[in-house]
């Protein structure tokens, strides 16, 4: 297995670990959602912020990332947890990243990318899927839910097409730590969600491995995807998270 598959594959199975957790925090209502989403943004700084000082060996703040990528993030990582308070692990999944690889796909169109056969069929089926879901009728997402998960998949794809070619660490560290002044005013706002111990845990292990560690291997991964196989790549991370 090359170096980019192994990217690639570990990162995939990171996204559909962070909607696995979000959702059983969220369900068995152990935090709420705006916690869920400061802890696990300051989780991912502060996971991130001590790798890059141990890879250059002395306490180090990045200057990487930007702050339009940073609010990307914080856009993606509101809109997906309270969403998550209506919508199921699976169908959440699908909404997200259905919306990623529009984003993407479209963005590479305009960038003069041409998609391949099988590229075209994954866009389709990506549509199709996400006008059956939101369809009225009995199986049907509520709307708020779907339109905050459909947001996130936008912030999402915007903030993959920004990438972190050069250094995925520092460039990833940078974002998460140019969020710590949403998580303040989070942490404020979710005064009266309730927060309790495993609630915490699983925040924290979403920020600081399925989101901090995963958004780097991805961006290592991006090095070698143009912005339509990453956006096709991404069809995995609903059905992971359907079978978990």
């Amino acid at each position: 297995m090359s170096a980019r598959v192994l990217l690639t594959v570990l990162a995939m199975l990171a996204f559909a670990a962070n909607s696995l957790l979000c959702r059983q925090a969220l369900r068995e209502g152990a935090i709420g959602p705006v916690a869920f989403t400061a802890l696990r943004l300051g989780a991912g700084a502060v996971a991130l912020l001590v790798i890059e000082s141990a890879r250059r060996r002395r306490w180090h703040v990045p200057g990487g990332g930007s702050w339009t990528s940073a609010a990307m993030l914080a856009i993606y990582a509101g809109g997906f947890s309270l969403a998550y308070l209506g919508l199921t692990a699976g169908t959440g999944a699908l909404i997200l990243f259905g919306c990623v690889q529009v984003t993407m796909i479209v963005w590479g169109i305009v960038r003069g990318e041409r998609p391949d056969r099988w590229q075209w069929v994954g866009l389709a089926l990506a549509v199709a899927g996400l006008v059956y879901l939101v369809s009225p009728g009995l199986t049907a997402p509520p709307p708020t839910s779907a339109l905050l998960m459909a947001l996130a998949g936008v912030a999402w794809g915007v903030y993959s097409l920004r990438g972190g070619r050069d250094d995925p660490i520092a460039t990833t560290a940078g974002n998460f730590v140019r969020t710590v002044p949403l998580v303040v005013i989070g942490v404020v706002l979710a005064t009266g969600e309730a927060v309790s111990t495993a609630g915490v845990l699983l925040a924290v292990i979403s920020g600081a491995i399925t989101s901090g560690i995963g958004y780097v291997l991805w961006y290592g991964a991006l090095r070698d995807l143009t912005a339509t196989r990453a956006a096709v790549v991404q069809l995995s991370v609903p059905v992971i998270a359907a079978l978990g």
